[in-house]
Protein backbone atom coordinates (compact mmCIF):
# COMPACT_ATOMS: atom_id res chain seq x y z
CA UNK A 1 0.00 0.00 0.00
CA UNK A 2 1.59 3.52 -1.10
CA UNK A 3 2.00 5.49 1.82
CA UNK A 4 0.99 9.20 2.11
CA UNK A 5 3.23 12.66 1.57
CA UNK A 6 2.96 13.58 4.85
CA UNK A 7 3.66 10.02 6.22
CA UNK A 8 7.08 10.20 3.66
CA UNK A 9 7.39 13.27 5.77
CA UNK A 10 7.53 12.41 9.24
CA UNK A 11 9.38 9.77 8.39
CA UNK A 12 12.13 12.02 6.57
CA UNK A 13 12.27 13.85 9.79
CA UNK A 14 12.52 11.42 12.27
CA UNK A 15 15.69 10.35 9.64
CA UNK A 16 14.78 7.82 7.17
CA UNK A 17 16.53 8.41 3.72
CA UNK A 18 14.07 5.48 2.01
CA UNK A 19 11.14 7.81 3.23
CA UNK A 20 12.88 11.09 1.97
CA UNK A 21 13.75 8.58 -1.48
CA UNK A 22 9.95 7.57 -2.21
CA UNK A 23 9.62 11.68 -1.60
CA UNK A 24 12.08 11.87 -4.69
CA UNK A 25 10.97 9.60 -6.87
CA UNK A 26 7.13 10.51 -6.42
CA UNK A 27 7.87 14.05 -7.54
CA UNK A 28 11.49 14.47 -9.19
CA UNK A 29 9.98 14.21 -12.77
CA UNK A 30 7.81 17.18 -12.17
CA UNK A 31 10.19 19.11 -10.40
CA UNK A 32 12.53 18.84 -13.53
CA UNK A 33 9.55 19.63 -15.98
CA UNK A 34 9.21 22.96 -13.83
CA UNK A 35 13.01 23.86 -13.89
CA UNK A 36 13.06 23.25 -17.21
CA UNK A 37 10.44 25.59 -17.59
CA UNK A 38 11.67 27.84 -16.04
CA UNK A 39 15.24 27.75 -17.29
CA UNK A 40 14.73 26.13 -21.50
CA UNK A 41 17.97 24.63 -20.59
CA UNK A 42 18.03 20.97 -19.46
CA UNK A 43 21.93 20.63 -17.42
CA UNK A 44 20.78 24.31 -15.90
CA UNK A 45 16.99 22.34 -14.85
CA UNK A 46 19.39 19.55 -13.79
CA UNK A 47 20.93 21.86 -11.25
CA UNK A 48 18.22 23.43 -10.27
CA UNK A 49 15.45 20.39 -9.62
CA UNK A 50 18.75 19.24 -7.06
CA UNK A 51 18.94 22.50 -5.46
CA UNK A 52 15.14 21.94 -5.14
CA UNK A 53 15.90 18.83 -3.04
CA UNK A 54 18.51 19.90 -0.92
CA UNK A 55 16.08 22.50 0.22
CA UNK A 56 13.01 20.55 0.62
CA UNK A 57 14.94 18.12 2.75
CA UNK A 58 16.58 20.77 4.98
CA UNK A 59 13.88 22.58 5.57
CA UNK A 60 11.14 19.48 6.09
CA UNK A 61 10.66 20.76 9.89
CA UNK A 62 8.70 23.95 8.21
CA UNK A 63 6.63 21.80 6.20
CA UNK A 64 3.21 22.38 8.15
CA UNK A 65 0.70 20.29 6.11
CA UNK A 66 -1.57 23.43 5.45
CA UNK A 67 -1.09 22.65 1.54
CA UNK A 68 -0.22 19.73 -0.26
CA UNK A 69 3.21 18.53 -0.08
CA UNK A 70 3.40 18.76 -3.89
CA UNK A 71 2.61 22.87 -3.62
CA UNK A 72 5.03 23.26 -1.08
CA UNK A 73 7.86 21.71 -3.09
CA UNK A 74 6.58 23.35 -5.99
CA UNK A 75 7.31 26.65 -4.74
CA UNK A 76 10.98 25.73 -3.59
CA UNK A 77 10.94 24.88 -7.34
CA UNK A 78 10.04 28.03 -8.54
CA UNK A 79 12.36 29.63 -6.22
CA UNK A 80 15.29 27.64 -6.50
CA UNK A 81 14.86 28.07 -10.53
CA UNK A 82 14.17 32.39 -9.77
CA UNK A 83 17.51 32.19 -7.31
CA UNK A 84 19.99 30.24 -10.43
CA UNK A 85 18.58 32.60 -12.86
CA UNK A 86 19.88 35.73 -10.28
CA UNK A 87 22.67 34.16 -9.40
CA UNK A 88 24.07 32.98 -12.80
CA UNK A 89 22.81 36.09 -14.76
CA UNK A 90 22.50 34.94 -18.42
CA UNK A 91 19.93 34.15 -20.51
CA UNK A 92 18.79 30.41 -21.30
CA UNK A 93 20.20 28.57 -23.82
CA UNK A 94 17.11 27.14 -25.31
CA UNK A 95 17.25 24.09 -26.78
CA UNK A 96 13.35 23.34 -28.18
CA UNK A 97 13.55 19.36 -28.77
CA UNK A 98 15.86 18.75 -25.04
CA UNK A 99 12.90 20.63 -23.39
CA UNK A 100 9.83 19.51 -25.12
CA UNK A 101 11.34 15.46 -25.92
CA UNK A 102 9.49 12.85 -27.93
CA UNK A 103 6.25 13.73 -25.66
CA UNK A 104 4.89 16.41 -28.40
CA UNK A 105 3.02 15.89 -30.92
CA UNK A 106 4.91 17.05 -34.24
CA UNK A 107 2.48 18.96 -36.55
CA UNK A 108 3.57 17.61 -39.25
CA UNK A 109 3.92 13.91 -40.03
CA UNK A 110 6.38 14.25 -42.99
CA UNK A 111 9.44 13.34 -43.31
CA UNK A 112 10.78 16.26 -45.22
CA UNK A 113 13.65 17.97 -43.92
CA UNK A 114 11.97 21.24 -44.81
CA UNK A 115 8.86 20.48 -42.54
CA UNK A 116 11.03 19.40 -39.73
CA UNK A 117 13.31 22.48 -39.74
CA UNK A 118 10.74 24.19 -39.54
CA UNK A 119 8.61 23.22 -36.96
CA UNK A 120 12.27 22.88 -34.82
CA UNK A 121 12.29 26.33 -35.51
CA UNK A 122 8.79 27.84 -34.28
CA UNK A 123 9.63 25.60 -30.73
CA UNK A 124 12.57 27.76 -30.61
CA UNK A 125 10.82 30.54 -31.25
CA UNK A 126 7.97 29.67 -28.67
CA UNK A 127 11.02 28.90 -26.30
CA UNK A 128 12.50 32.68 -27.01
CA UNK A 129 9.45 34.32 -26.50
CA UNK A 130 8.75 32.31 -22.93
CA UNK A 131 12.52 33.33 -21.85
CA UNK A 132 11.55 36.44 -22.57
CA UNK A 133 8.88 36.83 -19.40
CA UNK A 134 9.39 38.12 -15.73
CA UNK A 135 9.97 35.07 -13.58
CA UNK A 136 6.96 35.18 -12.41
CA UNK A 137 4.76 34.86 -15.48
CA UNK A 138 6.95 32.25 -17.13
CA UNK A 139 6.48 30.63 -13.33
CA UNK A 140 2.85 30.65 -13.97
CA UNK A 141 2.95 29.62 -17.43
CA UNK A 142 4.52 26.75 -16.81
CA UNK A 143 2.71 25.65 -13.88
CA UNK A 144 -0.43 26.17 -15.87
CA UNK A 145 0.25 25.22 -19.60
CA UNK A 146 2.84 22.69 -19.16
CA UNK A 147 2.20 21.07 -15.37
CA UNK A 148 -1.53 21.62 -15.28
CA UNK A 149 -2.40 22.67 -12.18
CA UNK A 150 -5.53 24.88 -11.68
CA UNK A 151 -5.33 28.32 -10.62
CA UNK A 152 -6.05 27.72 -7.08
CA UNK A 153 -2.76 25.38 -6.74
CA UNK A 154 -0.98 28.10 -8.52
CA UNK A 155 -1.71 30.89 -6.10
CA UNK A 156 -0.73 28.08 -3.08
CA UNK A 157 2.73 27.71 -5.29
CA UNK A 158 3.34 31.33 -6.13
CA UNK A 159 2.28 32.87 -2.69
CA UNK A 160 -0.26 34.92 -4.26
CA UNK A 161 -4.04 35.49 -4.64
CA UNK A 162 -6.03 33.67 -7.40
CA UNK A 163 -6.43 37.06 -9.37
CA UNK A 164 -2.78 37.53 -9.50
CA UNK A 165 -2.58 34.35 -11.09
CA UNK A 166 -4.94 35.08 -14.01
CA UNK A 167 -3.69 38.43 -14.04
CA UNK A 168 -0.06 37.30 -14.77
CA UNK A 169 -1.61 34.28 -16.87
CA UNK A 170 -3.52 37.14 -19.03
CA UNK A 171 -0.67 39.25 -19.31
CA UNK A 172 1.69 36.55 -20.17
CA UNK A 173 -0.43 35.10 -23.08
CA UNK A 174 -0.47 38.22 -24.12
CA UNK A 175 2.45 38.76 -24.84
CA UNK A 176 3.32 35.51 -26.41
CA UNK A 177 0.03 36.27 -28.71
CA UNK A 178 1.56 39.78 -29.72
CA UNK A 179 5.13 38.32 -30.20
CA UNK A 180 4.16 35.22 -31.87
CA UNK A 181 0.80 36.26 -33.63
CA UNK A 182 2.56 35.73 -37.34
CA UNK A 183 2.38 31.91 -36.12
CA UNK A 184 -0.87 31.65 -35.28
Amino acid sequence: MERSDWDLVRESRQGSEPAFRELFDRYHRQVLSIALGMSGNLDDAKDVAQETFIRAHKNLGSFLGESSFYTWLYRITVNAAIDFRRREGRRSEVSADDALGDDVPRAATRSEPDSRMMQKQIRDRVFEVIDELTPEHKATIVLREIEGLSYEDISRVMQCSKGTVMSRLHYARKKLQAKLGDLL
